[in-house]
């Protein structure tokens, strides 16, 4: 009797441990029952890095281990391995593992030509991405469909969870603004997984000449824009834990001003700093650091400012960090040393306009409301999973 009151305990603490967990996420590429058929004797091309995983295993080495011909592999910023410091040039080159030719989308082209899809009969990505419209992932994403849609070559996206997917914010990229950095018309935190953009740069006719991709999608099971998900893989060098992450929405305008944001230290997108004394009492100097940052921001110097990874909540998106430095420069030039990158990284100039009058973060929103709120209807017609509303 005692043995069964043991094992009844047991197992009453086993499902109640259970039944507050999350049921867990199986990507795209973890099922591959459901793309294996779509391949098989085809001449596969591969847009991937070192984030495409199947269990552990890179998915080319997966798909080798199954017989499928990899015909080329193309590779995204920071490179097949992701090992690339952000904006440096990617050559072409061949994979010394493999063997396999892989093509720079970050370098001398952004899409993939004519002939380098003649021998492709079709096109698997498999990229991580953070979830904001600046983050060039989902813009090489843009060019490959492109690219299929011209050539006829089917598009299969092998679908991943966003771990900024459960809210949408910012401004909307605005015509004019088009850049690397801004392809689609899409709020600055888009909300939406890969294969749900896909869904909509398709949809809604983005491409050039309003073509349509043939495209497919393997949606992550279990997923919903209401979980939150901490990569298990850094999927660049500069974004190496959530909480960089969860900062990069909000820290990225830095990037056209002289303040640092930890760019050359071990704790990029976690601290904000300028070389003047007055800006905060915390301390750090960048460094070069090959792969991470080779010449970065205020090489050698002390920055003073802020250390965010003492936060105890991470906020969502916001310009509080942006507008506070905003105002501790008298001289605005001195801080903001690139007005049109900030412009082409907000997608918009209304933004930086609105910085100018003087108008607070809360009145900034607000003028933002009307275009996110129609995003946010264009959006809901893509969903692939339940949503965080």
């Amino acid at each position: 009797m005692r043995k069964f009151i043991i094992t009844l305990i047991f197992l009453v603490l086993t499902v109640s441990c259970s039944v507050g967990q999350s049921p867990k996420l199986i990507m795209g590429a973890d099922q591959p029952d459901k793309y294996l058929p779509l391949i098989q004797d085809k001449r596969v091309g591969l847009v991937v890095n070192h984030t495409s995983l199947v269990n552990q295993i890179h998915l080319v080495d997966f798909l080798r281990n199954k017989n499928i011909k990899i015909g080329k592999i193309f590779a995204p910023e920071h490179g097949f391995r992701g090992d690339a410091s952000a904006g440096a040039e990617i050559q072409d080159d061949i994979d010394a593992k493999t063997g396999i030719p892989v093509i720079s989308l970050y370098g001398q082209n952004r899409k993939p030509t004519r002939d380098q899809m003649q021998d492709i009969d079709i096109v698997i990505f498999d990229v991580q991405d953070v979830g904001c419209r600046f983050y060039t992932y989902i813009s090489t994403l843009h060019l490959v469909m492109e690219s299929c849609a011209e050539n006829n070559v089917p598009l299969l996206v092998l679908d991943r969870p966003n771990p900024n997917g459960d809210y949408v914010a910012g401004p909307i990229r605005k015509p004019g603004f088009e850049s690397f950095v801004g392809m689609d018309p899409i709020a600055l935190v888009h909300g939406c997984t890969v294969g749900e953009l896909a869904k909509m740069i398709n949809g809604e006719g983005w491409l050039e000449s309003n073509n349509k991709c043939d495209l497919t999608v393997i949606p992550v099971i279990n997923y919903t824009h209401s979980v939150k998900y901490e990569l298990p893989v850094r999927p660049s060098p500069n974004l190496p834990n959530y909480i960089s992450v969860r900062l990069y929405p909000s820290l990225c305008f830095f990037e056209a001003t002289s303040v640092s944001i930890g760019r050359g230290t071990k704790f990029p997108f976690q601290v904000i700093g300028g070389a003047d004394s007055t800006l905060g009492r915390f301390q750090f100097t960048p460094v070069s650091m090959p792969g991470v940052s080779d010449h970065p921001l205020n090489e050698g110097k002390v920055c003073y400012g802020d250390d965010l990874r003492l936060l105890k909540n991470i906020p969502k998106f916001t310009l509080r960090y942006f507008l506070e430095f905003w105002l501790k420069y008298k001289d605005k030039s001195a801080f903001l040393t690139q007005r049109s990158w900030f412009n082409l990284l907000a997608g918009t100039d209304e933004l930086l306009k609105w910085i100018e009058e003087g108008k607070t973060e809360k009145e900034i929103f607000l003028l933002l409301s009307p275009d996110l709120e129609k995003y946010k209807t264009v959006r809901k017609k893509y969903l692939l999973y339940p949503d965080f509303e």
